[in-house]
C-alpha cells in the first residue's frame, strides 16, 4: 500500500505541473459529467416515471454507477490503459521486478482529472437521498455502502478481464467499451426496466444486477428480503474469475519486444 499511495503521489505531482492545462481539463470533466445528468433530467420532462422509478430512485442508480467507474479511472488507470504496457513493451520490465505485477500495473498510471466525476457522483447520490425520505436502518445503511463498494468492484473487474485479453490481442480492441463505457451508460438505470435477455445477461454474465437493481429494491422498500439487500457481496465472487484471467494471461505471455 506504501508503493502504491507512493506512486498516486508522483502521478498528481506529475500532473500539477501544468496547473493550467490540469485546470481546464478538470472543469470540461464537470461539464461533461452534468451533460449526463441533464438527460436524464430531460427524460422526466416527458415521463413521470420509468417502470416505477422516478426521476431520484434513477439518480440515485446514476449515482452510484458513475461513482464506481470514476473511482476506477481515477485509482485504476494503469489497468485501463494496460495495452499500452504491451504495445510499448515496457510490461517486460515489470516482470523483473521483485513486487507483485498487479500492483505494479496500478502503480504504472492514474487520472487525477476524473476525481471531478467522483465528487459530482457523491453529490447526485446525496440529493437523491435527501429526496427519496428512506426509511434507514443499519441494515440499509450496509446495503448502500455495499453498492458503493461493488460499483468499484465491477469496473476494476470488468478493466481486469479488458486487460487479460491483450495479452492475446496485443492492442485493446474498442470492443471492451461494450462493456465498460456501453456498460456504464445502461447500467445507470435500474437493470429491471430492460428486456428479459437484458437482464438476464447483466445478472449473470455481468452482474450489474447486483450492483444497482436487486439491494435498490430492498433499499427504496420495494423489496422486503434481506438478501436483495445483501445481494452486492456476488460482486465480490466476479472479481475471482477476472483476477484468474489475469494470471493466466500472464502465464501466456511471451513479450512483444520494445
Amino acid at each position: 500500500m506504501k508503493i502504491y499511495l507512493k506512486a498516486l503521489s508522483m502521478h498528481l505531482k506529475s500532473e500539477l505541473e501544468y496547473r493550467v492545462s490540469f485546470l481546464l481539463s478538470f472543469l470540461s470533466q464537470i461539464f461533461i459529467f452534468f451533460s449526463y445528468y441533464f438527460v436524464i433530467l430531460s427524460l422526466f420532462t416527458k415521463f413521470s416515471h420509468i417502470r416505477g422509478f422516478t426521476l431520484w430512485e434513477v439518480l440515485l442508480c446514476f449515482s452510484i454507477i458513475q461513482f464506481g467507474f470514476s473511482f476506477n479511472e481515477v485509482f485504476a488507470r494503469g489497468i485501463d490503459r494496460f495495452d499500452r504496457l504491451i504495445i510499448k513493451g515496457d510490461f517486460d520490465i515489470l516482470l523483473v521486478r521483485p513486487k507483485n505485477i498487479l500492483l505494479q500495473v496500478l502503480c504504472s498510471d492514474s487520472d487525477f482529472i476524473k476525481v471531478s466525476r467522483v465528487i459530482q457522483a457523491v453529490i447526485v447520490l446525496i440529493l437523491s437521498l435527501f429526496h427519496l425520505k428512506i426509511e434507514w436502518n443499519i441494515f440499509k445503511i450496509m446495503t448502500l455502502l455495499l453498492m458503493l463498494l461493488a460499483s468499484c468492484i465491477i469496473f476494476f473487474g470488468i478493466f481486469l478481464m479488458a486487460a487479460s485479453y491483450c495479452f492475446y490481442t496485443i492492442q485493446g480492441l474498442e470492443v471492451r467499451n461494450v462493456f465498460t463505457d456501453g456498460g456504464k451508460y445502461m447500467a445507470q438505470y435500474p437493470i429491471g426496466i430492460f428486456q428479459k435477455g437484458f437482464v438476464l445477461f447483466f445478472t449473470f454474465i455481468i452482474p450489474y444486477a447486483f450492483v444497482n437493481y436487486y439491494p435498490l429494491l430492498y433499499l427504496l422498500g420495494k423489496k422486503d428480503s434481506f438478501l436483495y439487500g445483501f445481494s452486492p457481496l456476488i460482486v465480490f465472487l466476479y472479481l475471482i474469475p477476472c483476477i484468474s484471467m489475469f494470471y493466466v494471461g500472464i502465464k501466456r505471455y511471451t513479450s512483444v519486444g520494445s
